[in-house]
């Protein structure tokens, strides 16, 4: 997204067609048509509600922490920026840096 767009609007496109048991996100993602569309495909949203919501819908407090493992493990991904960036040529390559980062992580 372009750095002044919210992430909600392109969630559409995102989720479209996506199978997965829990949707972890963060309050920016508090909408009320989100949960709905994941509910239609059978995905458990696991999304805190913004602090001035009148009616707060509940939430999975237990699941929400994995989402602080999965942005820590993202920013170890980020280390290996200078070699990602110059592998992007193609999908295919830019791929094969993210698998070969997450065995070099993974090994650690």
């Amino acid at each position: 997204m372009p750095g002044q767009a919210h992430d909600l609007r392109e969630t559409v496109q995102l989720i479209e067609g996506i199978s997965c048991e829990l949707f972890l996100a963060d309050r920016a993602f508090d909408a009320n048509w989100l949960p709905q569309n994941l509910d239609a495909s059978g995905i458990e949203p696991v999304i805190p509600p913004i602090s001035n919501r009148m009616f707060p819908p509940a939430f999975d407090r237990h699941c929400y922490k994995w989402r602080h493992l999965i942005k820590n493990y993202f920013q170890k991904l980020k280390e290996f920026k200078r070699i990602a960036l110059r592998s992007r040529n193609s999908d295919q390559s830019f791929s094969s840096m993210i698998y070969l980062a997450a065995a070099i992580i993974n090994s650690r």
